[in-house]
């Protein structure tokens, strides 16, 4: 049971470090873009940038978990975040800004694919609720940054975003210092010696890739491109004072269904319809959102929120529970991206559907098309644990 407390305990840390450093610049944004002279641009581009390294660096995670181990990329991923996240506020200009936060985001991209198979290892027989632990942590430390930079961490840092982002980073190292000290050894040794060696290179041909990460990249494009494209909307609407309410709504709604599968994931795992099901009333709120601009419209926001957050959390279980432990990280490698790179390309695709309509309103029909596969995929994948 102590070991089992353990792995609990840093499984929702490292969710809680996997957002952290990234939500504390949001509410900062402003006193970023004063200091340095940003432009809107570039205000876009510091924003993207770890979307980007989601992507592009979570191959090279997988094939560094696959020499290193789970836990020890998880360790250096923390430590590199936490330290280039402090780094940020010693920036002289945008470049040197630009280039702390790629090396964040790249160590964050690097320890993401190193949770689903520390779950598989560290909690074999609960493979979902490993999953929903350590995503209900990643919603928190997106709340807490939210939260907390403006009332609490501002004013103890003499009202300084530099030293703000710089206090941000230290909940990283100490999570790392926890998983070197404390990380449980092995659940079940003899599967270390009888299953096939750790490849970190994505199997391609592998038709379950595909599957899984046409699953996930229809909930990120919906999260990141209704987060960016919802303010439009409401302006053009003449609502802008429904703009805090309605990301509030989008992004606290998430809170919830973490909470409730923390009690229920593994009633749902290995299931089709729970996909099919969110899928079909994900859509429902898209419509009910584009469609109003009154009170209804942050309802539909909370909705979509939670419905997002609750088939986030069976994605995320996906690699662990139908791939091979031997598998699992460089599935999660390819799943992180194929899926952000489908969100960045949808909200381009969303952003000239706004140009060539003239209307935000039309920028959700992409978001709306990107949903889709969440209806017919999971039909088609085969809801099964590997073996080895």
């Amino acid at each position: 049971m102590r070991e089992f407390w353990i792995a609990v305990s840093l499984l929702w840390l490292a969710g809680v470090g996997l957002r952290l450093t990234i939500l504390a610049v949001p509410p900062v944004i402003s006193l970023i873009q004063a200091d340095l002279q940003l432009s809107g641009t570039e205000i876009g581009i510091l924003t993207g940038l770890p979307i980007v390294l989601f992507g592009v660096a979570a191959l090279p995670g997988s094939l560094l978990i696959a020499r290193f181990g789970a836990v020890a990329i998880l360790v250096t991923g923390l430590t590199i975040a936490g330290i280039a996240s402090a780094i940020r506020g010693a920036v002289l200009d945008v470049f040197v800004l630009y280039g702390a936060t790629i090396v964040m985001g790249a160590g964050i991209a690097i320890m993401q694919p190193a949770l689903p198979p520390l779950v598989r290892q560290w909690l074999p027989a609960r493979v979902s609720f490993g999953t929903a632990l350590y995503t209900n942590g990643l919603l928190v430390g997106e709340t807490l940054a939210v939260m907390l930079t403006i009332p609490v961490v501002l004013p103890s840092a003499d009202d300084s975003w530099r030293w703000a982002l710089a206090i941000w980073g230290m909940p990283l190292i100490v999570i790392a210092l926890l998983t070197v000290l404390l990380a449980p050894a092995e659940t079940n040794p003899q599967s270390s010696r009888t299953q096939a060696p750790m490849s970190g290179w994505p199997d391609w041909s592998n038709p379950l890739i595909w599957q899984i990460s046409f699953v996930f990249g229809a909930i990120n494009s919906v999260y990141f491109c209704s987060n960016a494209f919802l303010p439009g909307y409401l302006i053009g609407a003449g609502r802008a004072d429904l703009i805090p309410a309605t990301l509030t709504a989008l992004n606290l709604g998430q809170l919830p269904a973490s909470f409730v599968l923390l009690g229920i994931a593994g009633k749902l795992e290995n299931r089709a319809w729970p996909f099919i099901a969110c899928g079909a009333l994900m859509l429902a709120c898209i419509a009910g959102m584009i469609s109003t601009a009154s009170a209804w419209t942050v309802v539909f926001a909370a909705g979509l929120g939670f419905l997002g957050a609750f088939v986030l959390t069976l994605g995320f279980a996906l690699p662990a529970l139908l791939g091979a432990q031997s598998d699992v990280a460089r599935m999660s490698a390819a799943m992180f991206t194929i899926s952000y790179s489908e969100a960045l390309l949808i909200s381009v695709l969303s952003g000239a559907a706004w140009d060539v309509a003239g209307s935000a309103r039309f920028a959700f029909l992409p978001i709306a098309l990107s949903a889709v596969p969440l209806l017919f995929m999971p039909l088609v994948i085969r809801f099964r644990r590997a073996v080895v």
